[in-house]
Parts: C-alpha cells; sequence; structure tokens
C-alpha cells in the first residue's frame, strides 16, 4: 500500500485527445514519485518541449522543498531548513524563525481553524504521532497490529490547544505555549503545495495546466485542445483499495481545485478492520460516515482543509458547512455507496447531464 508505483490516487484524470484546430500548443505531461508521499502529476500545454521542460522542473523543484518544509519526520537542518520536525523539537523552548512560505501556512491553518468548525487542526500533531507510530507498525507486521491505547490518545488530546500556537508576524516567528504541543500539517500542506505551485503557472507562458498530488487537483486555464474544460474523475473507493481507476464521477472544471479526503488511501487493518488517517478530534478515532468527501473551490490549501473539515462532520453539519461558504461545492460518497452532491457540483457532473465542449 506505501509504494508510490501502487499509490492509490483518490481523483483520476480523465483526458480527452487533443482536437484539430490548436496546432500551436502541444500538450506535454510528467510524474514526480519523490515528494509528499505519493504520485504528482503535470499536464500543461506549452509551445514546445523547451517551455515545457523549464516549468516542469521548477514545479518538481518547489514540491520537492515544500516537501522538505512540511516533513513531520525528518530534519533537513544541515540544508538550512528550519521545518516541522524542527519546530517539534525545538519551539517549546523559544520562538523560532520560520521561513514564508511556512509561516502562511501557518497562518492560513490558524485563520481557518473556525470556518472548517474546529475539526482541521495543525496542532493535533500529538494525537496524529501515537496512530501514526501504530499505523507504521501494523504495516510493518500486519498480525501483530494493534489499535492505539485510548488513554494514551486522551493523554495526547490534552495538548492539542491551536491557541497555543504562537505566531509573531512582526519577526516571523513560532512559538508552542504547551511545551507538548506537536504539529501536524498532513490535512493542508499538500493543497498549500500546490495552490503556490498554481499561482507561479498561472502567471508563466504555461497557464494551461492541470496538477493531480494524490487527491488534491489543482486546474489551471481551460485545456488548449478545443474542450471547454478539464475532466476530472473522482475515484470509486471500493475500486481504490483494490487498486482499480474506476471513478464515479466525472466533473468538468477549469481554474479552480477539487481536493478528495477519504478512507482507502493511509490505511491498516487491525482483526479484520480497516483504520484510516483521518481522526475525529472529538472521538479520537477514525471518522466513520462516509468513504470519501470531495471539495470543488479555487483556492487548493483551503480546499484541502474543508475536505478534512466535510468528512470528520456528521452529514447534515458537513452539507450546512459547504453550503454556507460562497464558492464552495462538494461531493459525498457514503459507507453505503450513496452519494450527495450539492447544486453547483451536479451542474459539472457529467452524470447530472453536464458536458465538455
Amino acid at each position: 500500500m506505501k509504494k508510490l508505483a501502487a499509490a492509490l490516487l483518490l481523483v483520476v484524470l480523465v483526458i480527452a485527445l487533443a482536437l484539430p484546430g490548436h496546432a500551436e500548443m502541444t500538450r506535454y505531461s510528467s510524474v514526480f514519485m519523490d515528494t509528499f508521499d505519493t504520485v504528482i502529476q503535470l499536464i500543461g500545454f506549452a509551445p514546445d518541449q523547451e517551455t515545457y521542460d523549464k516549468w516542469s522542473a521548477e514545479v518538481h523543484n518547489q514540491y520537492i522543498h515544500m516537501h522538505k518544509l512540511f516533513d513531520t519526520y525528518n530534519s533537513y537542518e544541515d540544508e538550512g531548513i528550519i521545518n516541522i520536525h524542527s519546530l517539534n523539537q525545538r519551539a517549546a523552548q523559544e520562538p523560532v524563525a520560520v521561513e514564508e512560505t511556512l509561516f502562511n501556512l501557518f497562518k492560513l491553518c490558524k485563520d481557518n481553524y473556525a470556518l472548517c468548525q474546529q475539526q482541521t487542526n495543525i496542532a493535533m500533531g500529538a494525537v496524529l504521532s501515537i496512530w501514526h507510530e501504530y499505523r507504521e507498525a501494523g504495516l510493518d507486521d500486519p498480525l501483530n497490529a494493534k489499535l492505539p491505547p485510548m488513554e494514551a490518545l486522551e493523554a495526547a488530546a490534552e495538548h492539542i490547544d491551536i491557541n497555543n500556537l504562537i505566531l509573531d508576524e512582526e519577526n516571523r516567528t513560532v512559538f508552542f505555549a504547551d511545551p507538548l504541543l506537536k504539529l501536524d500539517v498532513g490535512a493542508a500542506a499538500k493543497g498549500y503545495a500546490t495552490e503556490l505551485i498554481a499561482q507561479m503557472l498561472l502567471d508563466s507562458e504555461m497557464n494551461s495546466f492541470i496538477i493531480s498530488a494524490g487527491g488534491n487537483v489543482r486546474l489551471g486555464n481551460p485545456p488548449m485542445d478545443g474542450r471547454k474544460g478539464w475532466g476530472v474523475g473522482i475515484q470509486d473507493p471500493d475500486g481504490a483499495v483494490l487498486g482499480l481507476s474506476d471513478i464515479v464521477e466525472t466533473l468538468f472544471i477549469s481554474n479552480t481545485s477539487v481536493v478528495t479526503s477519504g478512507d482507502y488511501q493511509r490505511f491498516y487493518t487491525v482483526d479484520g478492520q480497516n483504520y484510516h488517517h483521518l481522526i475525529d478530534p472529538d472521538t479520537l478515532m477514525p471518522a466513520t460516515e462516509f468513504r470519501s468527501v470531495s471539495i470543488i473551490t479555487e483556492d487548493s490549501g483551503l480546499a484541502d482543509m474543508l475536505s478534512t473539515a466535510a468528512y470528520l462532520m456528521p452529514y447534515e453539519e458537513s452539507r450546512a458547512l459547504v453550503d454556507s461558504l460562497d464558492g464552495v461545492e462538494a461531493m459525498w460518497i457514503f459507507t453505503d455507496g450513496r452519494k450527495k452532491l450539492t447544486n453547483g457540483a451536479m451542474n459539472i457532473a457529467k452524470s447530472y447531464g453536464a458536458v465538455n465542449y
């Protein structure tokens, strides 16, 4: 399950053949397999191979840097990078200066914590690290896989107050007011990184593109092959577990993001039951109402946060959250296979009559 070659993408790209009449721009693609523990695919229309290669290399370099910056488990201080791992070791002793990219991620997450109904919490690292430890042990030794003791999770949950993450904008420093607080930015990092890269490409001569980063899809300007939008397929959760690429819905869109949170990408099995990585901050256990939730909105970082929040809430609350936000649409897939879409999502969904020409 962990091998990149077998990574189960939450979103499948639906790419049509190029239509005639746009010979001046050519479709190119590349795949990166060395960042964010997932497969990242870039497709872009460029005037020539040289232009595409230049921007593809820059995209790759940006992902590599942000992968290191947001890493919870490895240090890169020998490269001059102060990352999440560094902060978890040092920020309770004194304020630590960080680079602007990392600081702005913290601001995004803290500023939108209330909007996400306190469900997407980057200060949950103490709890998530316990789940990570047990998940890794269970994957390494499936016959002896165990659940974390609830008493250990409850003790860790005493130290997940995001208000103890102190951000000093003037000095761009980070301080932990609780010495046992730990950060984990997994609920926002890929989306945030992808949005920064998308903004770079939108300002370039290759602004017609699509990036798929393991459940985080960011679309630039429409494809330059005659279609009015890109086709993004939402993967069947059951097919994903089996390593298949079956899709349950196709969305026709451009200049926006589709981010999916689901139970079928990072999980392990205990006594025949799968336990995934999306942990409810109230129960301290994996949420169980949905197989996946997909959020459609322009900013990929915010979409990442909202997809986590919407997945962790009961449907009525999840739907109310999405409906309260302008420019946000969603699709829910329930554990019994049912799916529900917001009205705006229906308007761009193939199974509800949307077309892409």
